[in-house]
């Protein structure tokens, strides 16, 4: 079994496991460690657990309870490889602790999982605005609201929803040089994550990582027209740790990279500005 840490921010931890097993190996028994969603990103295995044996494929979604006893098959195919979302007692005490949610075992491909589950791998690889932990977390959110039986209602915010979400986007847009997470960002607003995240794409229309990125790319798209610091420096300086991802960034977003963003006649600046501008508040 191989695994990779692609997050481990508090509360909220994203590990991808890669099983190489052939069928034909004796199965032995494990225990669940904690709460946790794995997400099925290829190949299948057999779970059984509580008496119930469930076959997962891609797409499936393995639920884990703390002390929980499960055995993993491999009857069929060698290798699987999952994305599985660890969650702290006390964040899942927040949205939802009732024992009957978390034994479930496992659930067969749902199209309400499976296109989050995929949207997270995105995430993991780079290719989407979100961050590892909000697709996680709406990935988990919606788990629990299919195991419940509850919709989440978007629109309706209280009003003290509402200003948590503009003091929350107003302090992102005066603190976007520095590093931010949205547990710090849910702990400021005096809500759970899962709360925050919620209630803040529903009021600003971008989830907390979403609005910081675009803000980011905003005023770098200011300091590139108005001056001639290197590019290097202005990443640093609007909050891009990494020069390759602001590059990769900027260039998705304007459609041309930094660089000749900077060289491009002042007219030309300005409409690319005015389209960052409008992500930035979309």
């Amino acid at each position: 079994m191989g695994f990779r840490s692609m997050l481990n921010a508090g509360p909220v931890t994203v590990t991808e496991y890669r099983c190489e097993i052939a069928p034909g190996t004796p199965p032995f028994v494990e225990c669940h460690g904690g709460y946790s969603v794995s997400y099925v990103l290829k190949g299948s295995f057999g779970c059984i657990t509580r008496g119930r044996t469930h076959e997962l494929v891609a797409g499936s979604v393995m639920i884990g309870f703390p002390g929980q006893e499960f055995v993993c098959t491999h009857d069929h195919v060698q290798g699987d490889e999952c994305l599985s979302i660890r969650l702290a007692p006390e964040l899942v005490e927040r949205i939802d602790d009732r024992p009957a949610i978390w034994q479930r075992g496992a659930l067969p491909p749902l199209p309400e999982l499976v296109v989050l589950g995929e949207r997270l791998q995105a995430c993991v690889d780079g290719t989407s605005d979100l961050g590892v932990d909000e697709a996680a977390l709406l990935l988990v959110a919606r788990f629990v609201e299919l195991a419940t039986g509850t919709e989440w209602q978007p629109g309706r915010r209280r009003p003290t929803d509402r200003r948590r979400a503009v003091e929350a986007a107003l302090w992102i847009d005066a603190n976007s040089h520095e590093s931010m997470d949205l547990e710090g960002l849910a702990a400021r607003a005096g809500v759970s994550a899962c709360h925050f995240l919620r209630m803040f794409a529903a009021v600003v229309g971008a989830t907390p990582h979403q609005y910081l990125v675009r803000t980011r790319l905003r005023k770098a798209a200011r300091l590139l027209a108005d001056g001639d610091r290197p590019v290097t420096d202005v990443a640093g300086d609007v909050g891009f740790g990494d020069l390759s991802n602001f590059i990769r960034t900027f260039h998705r977003a304007a459609g041309v990279s930094p660089r000749r963003f900077r060289h491009l006649r002042a007219c030309d600046r300005k409409i690319l500005q005015e389209r960052l501008a409008a992500v930035a508040r979309t």
